[in-house]
């Protein structure tokens, strides 16, 4: 994980998103989940994290999601609000489903050096620099959430090493 800073609201994201949204959640109390209305901004979203996941810190070509942070089912009200919205791998945010947002790592609460990549395993590991507050939650997002050493992780890892071995990239 790395660092990402708060992504600006788009123009347009309350009149088209977050007042039609609460209008929804007025009429919807019981819905089991919530009317994606939020899907015309995720490109927005996808560019503020610089097309990086929020969580893997690992360019998504196009299969990138909307997370709510704090998820529908721990908070309703904050379904259609910008400042809860991070950008992600579908798949990530799969395996977030359920947690409440005390157990994960905000990808803005994250400072730089908190982690590193080992090589040449290239295993994600928690650095002593993260704050012992943080310590617990780092280590189970790196378990729940596949980043350490899943091989679909691994995989992308080894892609980005051999091009940065090659001069490909810097």
């Amino acid at each position: 994980m790395i660092h990402f800073d708060r992504v600006p609201e788009p123009a347009g994201f309350a009149a088209e998103v977050e007042r039609p949204g609460a209008d929804w959640l007025a009429a919807n109390p019981g819905a089991a989940r919530p009317r994606a209305l939020w899907g015309p901004f995720t490109g927005a979203l996808a560019e503020g994290f610089r097309h990086l996941c929020g969580y893997s810190a690992m360019w998504v070509p196009s299969s990138g999601t909307v997370d709510h942070f704090v998820s529908w089912n721990e908070d309703r009200s904050l379904a259609y609000r910008w400042a809860n919205y991070r950008f992600a791998a579908s798949w990530l945010n799969s395996s977030k489903q359920r947690l409440r947002a005390e157990q994960v790592l905000d990808p803005f609460e994250v400072a730089d050096g908190w982690f590193e990549i080992i090589l040449p395993s290239l295993q994600l590991v928690v650095t002593d620099t993260i704050p012992a507050a943080a310590r617990d939650r780092a280590a189970f997002v790196l378990k729940r959430l596949h980043l350490a050493h899943d091989e679909r992780i691994i995989r992308q890892r080894r892609e980005w090493y051999r091009m940065y071995q090659a001069g490909e990239l810097t």
